[in-house]
């Protein structure tokens, strides 16, 4: 056992000898004006004395008590069994005590009055339910110390998890786009038109620069992440052409979390123009009120046109963060209606407050 330990063992049993030594300060004290009145009084600390050693069995009650309370906090459940334990803590010690005081007084413990063995039941069971008191305090504060703990950590590994999952997803998110982004690229390349894959080059820089800037955020206001969509189908409409028209309506006011819209645009670009020679068109709208943003993303479904299998990369990376940046608050929903294929968000129009 080391020093530490020591000390910590030792503290409670002062405590207790305090806590004694204070009621038997007071006791002595009441009796000294009456000892007083005698032809031959003794002094206060004699008297003190004689209390404080007539009380020191009741001391170590009180310490072996707390000891075995403290080392198997399990006892203290249950009023019956703990009734029950002080039923035998009070007979097995109550006699003890009275032969000790009768002894100290030089008496038989046959000569004890009633009163005597009242005063001294009195005193054991003053003993016995303090100690379960305290210790029952002392044990709900543990608990508690430990439930606070416990949801403390849990909160941090929650907190580390979702921090995680939001690297892990921006991990994957870049070298999707920059892969589809060369992909276009590519195609201008192996199209033999020079000044068009120049033109591609230049707006796939700006792309990687906006998306290795914002990614380093949680939102971006909605009119960049429109300027970096506009960007990014600048690029494809050098390679697609006239084939590509896009219609934008609604107001680009609110934030979102950065590269939300273009791997919903990519989505409608695979799933459209990749499977087909003809023209197509995609829609992108903004509504929504002062507290709600809703956007909705479209492209048409051409009948009899062969699927394009792609990874389903984007929907599923944009319900996800949308689900780690707002819960419950945001939904994502896809389908065809209309003979077209929507993906509708509605979520908070501004970042919630850190």
């Amino acid at each position: 056992m080391n020093t530490k330990e020591i000390r910590n063992a030792l503290r409670p049993v002062l405590v207790i000898v305090l806590v004694w030594t204070v009621l038997c300060a007071i006791g002595a004290l009441g009796n000294y004006a009456d000892v007083l009145q005698r032809p031959h009084p003794i002094s206060y600390g004699e008297m003190l004395w004689r209390w404080w050693r007539a009380h020191l069995l009741e001391m170590l009650f009180s310490c072996l008590t707390y000891a075995w309370f403290a080392r198997s906090p399990a006892l203290l459940a249950g009023w019956r069994p703990l009734a029950l334990r002080y039923v035998a803590a009070v007979a097995v010690f109550l006699p003890l005590e009275m032969l000790y005081v009768s002894a100290l007084e030089g008496r038989s413990i046959t000569d004890a009055s009633g009163f005597n063995w009242f005063l001294e039941y009195a005193w054991t069971t003053f003993a016995f339910v303090a100690v379960v008191g305290v210790c029952n305090a002392r044990h709900s504060r543990a608990r508690e110390k430990a439930w606070l703990r416990a949801q403390s950590e849990n909160l941090a590994l929650r907190l580390e998890l979702e921090q995680q999952r939001i690297l892990a997803l921006r991990g994957q998110l870049n070298p999707h786009f920059l892969f589809n982004a060369l992909n276009a690229i590519s195609a201008l390349v192996r199209s033999s038109d020079g000044k068009l894959a120049l033109a591609g080059i230049g707006h796939l820089s700006d792309l990687l620069r906006y998306a290795l800037q914002a990614s380093e955020r949680d939102h971006v206001s909605l009119a960049d992440e429109c300027r970096f969509v506009d960007d990014y189908l600048a690029l494809q409409k050098l390679r697609y052409g006239d084939r590509l028209q896009v219609g934008i309506d609604g107001d680009a006011d609110g934030q979102v979390p950065p590269l939300l819209l273009q791997p919903l645009i990519e989505n409608a670009l695979r799933h459209d123009l990749d499977c087909h020679d003809q023209p197509s068109d995609i829609r992108l709208a903004f509504g929504g009120d002062d507290e709600r943003l809703t956007i909705h993303v479209s492209n048409p479904v051409m009948a009899g046109s062969a699927p394009n299998p792609g990874l389903g990369l984007g929907l599923r990376h944009s319900r996800a963060r949308l689900q780690l940046a707002y819960g419950d608050a945001a939904t994502l929903v896809a389908g065809v209606a209309n003979g077209r294929f929507t993906v509708a968000i509605g979520m908070p129009r501004y970042a919630p407050a850190a």
